[in-house]
């Protein structure tokens, strides 16, 4: 039988369950990947708050420091935040502050002011950011008044003169 035909080796069928498990991994796979990265992104915006009120309260301390100290000026009240960080009326250095701090919801150095009513003396700052917080309650005792605000520029850090 030298010409016999031989039957063609034939492939498997091929039903493409190979290509379609692949397609539904990278879909699942870009599933968990967006949740991870709204959760992420849940957390450092959390990390940014807690952060916001820490440098917030140094701002208040720092100012409370300055109106607490000074010769025969009891009272007085930075006129600008580099005050904070060499305080003019005193001969030497005295630092209330040693930086003026990064405003972390908007990454800049920029804070606003909350003047004394005749505008000569600065009582607190806040942040220029209008996001809304995730955090609106349950505040410390010093901040009570963040609670229930809109946005980060309602959470002022005044020091109250007793």
């Amino acid at each position: 039988m030298v010409g016999a035909a031989r039957p063609a080796h034939r492939a498997p069928r091929q039903r493409g369950f190979t290509y379609v498990a692949l397609v539904l991994a990278i879909a699942l796979h870009g599933a968990v990947m967006a949740a991870a990265g709204s959760v992420w992104h849940v957390a450092q915006k959390r990390e940014r708050e807690r952060e916001l009120l820490f440098i917030g309260d140094q701002f208040r301390s720092a100012i409370r420091a300055y109106a607490q100290s000074g010769p025969g000026t009891k009272g007085q009240l930075p006129r600008t935040l580099d005050d904070l960080l060499l305080d003019p009326r005193l001969p030497g250095t005295r630092r209330h502050l040693r930086k003026i701090f990064v405003d972390p919801m908007t990454w800049k150095a920029e804070w606003g002011l909350v003047t004394t009513p005749d505008g000569r003396g600065i009582l607190g700052v806040y942040s220029l950011s209008e996001e809304a917080p995730l955090k609106t309650g349950r505040f410390l005792p010093a901040d009570r008044a963040f609670e229930g605000a809109a946005r980060y520029s309602e959470w002022k850090f005044v020091y109250k003169p007793q």
